[in-house]
């Protein structure tokens, strides 16, 4: 197959966009862990560095806020009506804390894997048997 065709896993667009969302707890989390921001602002920072629309990170504000890991309060803003800032709470940074020892340990394997090489790349890795 085609590896630009659709697959049964969903098409490529759909399959980045599921591997965005894991990420991007992770991501606004990180941002939150330096200091307080808006919903704008954090998808705006996020966006510098991965493709993402605006849309997506209000429902995943909403959640996080409602599993505990951020607080959200309302700040005066020189450019208009008020700015809700979300804070990360103490349960956040645990959760960001373990969310990165996962990233981590996915990427490390991940960057394994890649490495291998079969018939169409290169050599296999010694002891690997794919």
């Amino acid at each position: 197959m085609n590896p630009n065709e659709a697959s049964a896993g969903g098409s490529r667009g759909e399959r980045s966009s599921q591997l965005k969302k894991g990420a991007l707890e992770l991501c606004v989390l990180a941002l939150l862990s330096l200091r307080d921001m808006y919903g704008y602002e954090l998808a705006s920072t996020i966006s510098r560095d991965i493709e993402i629309s605006e849309g997506t990170i209000y429902p995943l504000l909403k959640r996080i806020r409602d599993d505990g890991l951020v607080t959200a309060y309302l700040k005066e803003s020189q450019e208009g009506p008020p700015r809700k800032y979300y804070s990360i709470t103490a349960s956040g940074l645990t959760n960001k804390r373990e969310l990165e020892m996962e990233w981590h340990r996915f990427t490390e394997g991940m960057s394994r894997i890649l490495m291998l090489r079969g018939p169409y790349g290169g050599q296999f890795t010694e002891g690997v048997n794919v």
